[in-house]
């Protein structure tokens, strides 16, 4: 990796964001380019270091993409671009090989790759590294890119916004809060690789750094936006103060696991006939349904995951590392119910582009979680994530900036103390709490019509308090080429948390609006009000600025 004390003036290639898809990208963009890669905390925190499952791939010489095409077609409840998918099924060998290269070790059977099946794939096709997949493919990308000359990897270096061109129609660059400086950046080309934005939810599987800060961003500088009402829940992650929320398996109700509410009851029977083994979007209903009967205060509730029906040999051989994570949180399976509740846990929609990751913003591309390529539709079908990031990031080997011309960067730098900052987070902090807790009761699992209108109501008031408070009107007239260097680390803290909250607003009332907006259930989206799927519905919702519509989805 080529440390640098300071940014440059600019980059043939800024990426922002370290998981997954960041990473192969800049591994795969020709070599010749210089690549700077920015990540808002440590490089080993995000999402895909979280993936147990595994990455889907046709590569059974009894599969084929055809069958992966129709599994992923099907999940995606109509909403699928089927060229998209076709892309990524057909390519999916390329990928699996260049991470076998690059020395990801996989699972092996009989020194043949290992496949296991997993809902909804009517073939055994996910290849897995133990129950940690993720973290196997992205330490080896993580290394690789610290070694690449043309890498230069920055720790703790926050986007505030994107930089466009006087007309608004070519993105050149940002702006970066980073080792108490606010500076602009030029760029040929500027790559959104942030992840989900799971933390707009109270409850959710993504690591805190998923703040849905790449849509944010995109939004704010005009790009097209893709299905944001399509969020993926799972019903079982573990509930604990303080503990991740890490999954516990559906393989563990398949296995005999019993869900009970606090006095014991198997409550999944009555909404459901097969009970615990009913579709995942069912049993997160009946969780999120029950709680609403029986709780107080149903947003922090929860029920309990009772693995002492299973036998205790067949417990200790079939999940060896939920047993090992529960106890590392005090909780002992075999003695005692594990606490959960449904959870966030993917972002099917997001900045909508093209095969080569092109957003409607010249200059501006986007992969992972934070784009919308088509080939998740309204459902993702398991495991089909990391291959997003891996098929859409080999495109970029092809990318070609030409002879851009970087921005002029002559600008004036200024002292920043943030004064009277720091009696404002009183409020930026009430509304970082409040905000994941509305959205979760009324955009979650279940989802109606004068919920939805008053939550848009408040949101849009948050908006105007931060936006009547100094530190916020700062943030919204941020002037390109204007560099400041603060007085204070504290100061620092405050913005980014200040933008982060403003990004999490913003996320919110895309989500809400959005989910406002489709007057049907489908896929990850359920309306108490409009349950039936309905084929006038079978189309994408845009959205650009504040305007929503809806488009044919390409078959």
């Amino acid at each position: 990796m080529n440390s640098i004390p300071r940014f440059p003036d600019h980059f043939d290639v800024i990426i922002v964001g370290s998981g997954a898809a960041g990473l192969y990208a800049a591994l795969k963009l020709p070599t010749t380019l210089r690549i700077g890669l920015i990540t808002k905390d440590k490089l080993k925190k995000g999402a895909s270091d979280w993936a147990q499952g595994g990455i889907a791939a046709a590569i059974a010489p009894n599969d084929s993409p055809v069958l992966h095409l129709e599994d992923t077609l099907k999940a995606g409840a109509g909403l699928c671009d089927r060229t998209a998918v076709k892309y990524l099924v057909e390519n999916a060998v390329t990928s699996i090989r260049s991470l076998l290269e690059m020395g990801v070790e996989f699972d092996r059977h009989n020194d043949q790759l290992a496949m296991t099946l997993e809902a909804a794939h009517s073939f055994p096709r996910v290849l897995h590294a133990a129950d940690t997949t993720g973290r196997a493919i992205v330490s080896i990308l993580r290394q690789r890119a610290m070694e690449s000359e043309n890498i230069s990897v920055y720790e703790q270096a926050y986007a505030l916004d994107l930089w466009l061109d006087e007309e608004k129609e070519k993105c050149q660059g940002l702006c970066l809060l980073h080792k108490n400086k606010i500076s602009w950046l030029g760029a040929k080309a500027v790559i959104l690789a942030t992840g989900g934005g799971g933390q707009v939810f109270a409850q959710t599987t993504n690591p805190k750094v998923s703040t849905g800060d790449g849509v944010a961003l995109a939004w704010r500088s005009g790009a097209l936006l893709r299905n944001l009402e399509f969020v993926q829940f799972h019903p079982t992650a573990l509930k604990k103060e303080n503990a991740p929320r890490f999954l516990i398996s559906e393989a563990v109700r398949g296995e005999g696991a019993h869900l009970i509410d606090r006095e014991g009851k198997r409550f999944t029977f009555d909404y459901h006939p097969k009970g615990e083994l009913a579709p995942r979007d069912v049993v997160s209903r009946a969780i999120y349904n029950h709680l609403h009967k029986i709780s107080p205060n149903p947003a922090l509730d929860n029920v309990f995951l009772d693995l002492r029906p299973i036998p205790r040999p067949r417990l200790e051989y079939r999940f060896p590392n939920i047993i090992k994570r529960c106890q590392d949180w005090g909780i002992d399976v075999f003695s005692e119910p594990i606490p959960v509740s449904p959870a966030a846990h993917y972002w099917m929609g997001g900045i909508a582009v093209d095969l080569h990751n092109k957003t409607s913003i010249e200059g501006l591309y986007a992969i992972g979680e934070t784009a919308n390529t088509g080939v998740h539709g309204a459902n993702r079908l398991a495991s089909n994530s990391l291959l997003e990031c891996l098929v859409f990031g080999e495109t970029l080997k092809d990318l070609d900036v030409g002879a851009t011309v970087y921005p002029s960067l002559d600008g004036h730098i200024h002292p920043l103390q943030g004064d009277g900052w720091q009696d404002e987070m009183t409020v930026i902090n009430k509304i970082r709490k409040e905000l994941p807790l509305l959205v979760w009761e009324v955009a979650g699992i279940c989802r109606r019509h004068d919920m939805l209108q008053g939550a848009i109501a408040l949101i849009q008031q948050w908006q105007n308090e931060i936006d009547g408070l100094k530190i916020g009107q700062f943030l919204k007239n941020l002037k390109p080429k204007n560099s400041y260097n603060l007085e204070s680390p504290i100061v620092e803290q405050q913005l980014k948390l200040s933008a982060e909250t403003l990004n999490l607003l913003e996320i919110g009332y895309l989500i809400v609006q959005s989910a406002l907006f489709r007057t049907e259930s489908r896929g990850g989206h359920y309306r108490l009000d409009y349950p039936e799927t309905q084929e006038k519905w079978e189309c994408h919702t845009l959205i650009k600025h504040h305007n929503w519509w809806s488009e044919n989805v390409i078959f």
